[in-house]
């Protein structure tokens, strides 16, 4: 019922409900040997966020806010990461990362609702992009400040270096740019624009992985003049 997705292959018939479940299934049986593998710390926190993936879906249906519970169920990855690593959680590390991460998804997700909004209406069924309105630049600003606040907050709570923060900066001014040349009622544009939040990602994981060679190395140059004493 929703022109710009009416091809794909279940709305479009060309699987069945029956088969749809099928690969369902396979798909979370693969999750779950993935899983089973991890430390028991990490398979009852990857546990525990099977709430949210069985009621996202559902969502649209009940709250105009079913982007902030799509963050919830993505960036759960910010909790399991380190800890399937370390065995545990520094939550004063992760909780930020894992907030800043919901407001992400908060800004690129109600850019993609914007494509949809028209036969949403007629559907019934709700989003960010229709409680927004023509509010919605000033709440991305806001969602995009809390988010890198955020990022910062986890940065210098695991002594991030100066790449990390170079980075946070640079998607900073990517986002400025992106909602400033947003066009919500263009959903060519907002397509543009949600593609354009892979740049994020990847500046964001080169930060991390530069920030921490960085740590590694000045960590080395504090070493050195202790051993050759």
């Amino acid at each position: 019922m929703v022109t710009r997705t009416a091809s794909r292959p279940l709305a479009a018939g060309d699987i069945s409900t029956f088969q749809s479940l099928v690969f369902l299934g396979g798909q979370l049986s693969l999750a779950l040997c993935v899983l089973l593998r991890l430390n028991y710390y990490s398979i009852i926190l990857g546990a525990a966020s099977l709430s949210l993936v069985i009621t996202y879906p559902l969502m649209k249906r009940v709250t105009y806010w079913p982007q902030l519970v799509l963050g919830l169920t993505f960036n759960w990855g910010a909790l399991l990461g380190w800890s399937a690593i370390k065995g545990s959680c520094e939550w004063s590390v992760c909780l930020p990362l894992y907030f800043a991460g919901v407001m992400w998804t908060l800004v690129y997700d109600t850019i993609y609702a914007h494509q949809d909004k028209k036969d949403d209406i007629i559907i019934g069924v709700k989003s960010t992009a229709l409680q927004f309105k023509e509010d919605t630049k000033q709440w991305l600003s806001g969602f995009s400040l809390a988010m890198l606040l955020s990022l910062c907050l986890a940065g210098m709570n695991c002594n991030q270096t100066f790449p990390y923060y170079s980075a946070v900066a640079a998607i900073g001014a990517h986002l400025a740019h992106q909602i400033y040349t947003l066009d919500i009622d263009k959903p060519e544009d907002c397509w543009k624009k949600f593609a354009s939040n892979r740049t994020v990602g990847v500046l964001l994981f080169t930060g991390i992985v530069l920030g921490n060679l960085w740590k590694q190395k000045d960590s080395k140059n504090g070493e050195e003049p202790l051993e050759s004493r």
